[in-house]
């Protein structure tokens, strides 16, 4: 993946949802399948000194919407979350990293297809968040893109 794609993504993120930006959010890696989606502890941790679940369900949200932004390739297309669900299994004691896992071919065939003939699709995203060998939180979310 162009490294460039995904800084201006990052830059994109930080510009327009400025939370992202307050909470260290850093786009760190995109090969094609798996986007990977960080933050770390320190602005995002709650009084137990664990990642405060607002911060864990802010990146995998973001993770959900930057993998559909890269995907999509349409700049001029809005993307937003019409519904989501989130569960919390562990505590993330270190670094949040969010991993959303590209859909494949054909369900994003008929969102891209669908999205071009009418202006408006929608895709189901899961994201989950690791931390020392364990999933600590799981998220779904049906995105939304608008021309």
């Amino acid at each position: 993946m162009n490294d460039d794609l995904l800084r201006d993504t990052e830059h994109f993120l930080h510009e327009q949802i400025p939370l992202t930006k307050a909470m260290g959010v850093h786009l760190e890696s995109y090969d094609g399948e798996r986007l990977v989606v960080t933050a770390p502890l320190e602005p995002n941790h709650n009084h137990l000194g664990t990642a405060f679940g607002g911060s864990l369900s802010a990146l995998t949200t973001l993770a959900g919407y930057a993998m559909l932004w890269l995907q999509l390739g349409d700049r001029h297309a809005h993307i937003v979350v019409r519904e989501s669900s989130i569960r919390y299994k562990h505590p993330v004691r270190g670094t949040l990293r969010a991993e959303c896992l590209r859909p494949d071919a054909g369900e994003l065939g008929t969102f891209k297809e669908t999205f071009r003939t009418t202006g408006k699709a929608h895709l189901r995203l899961r994201v989950q968040i690791m931390h020392e060998d364990k999933t600590c939180v799981l998220f779904e979310g049906d995105f939304v893109a608008i021309r």
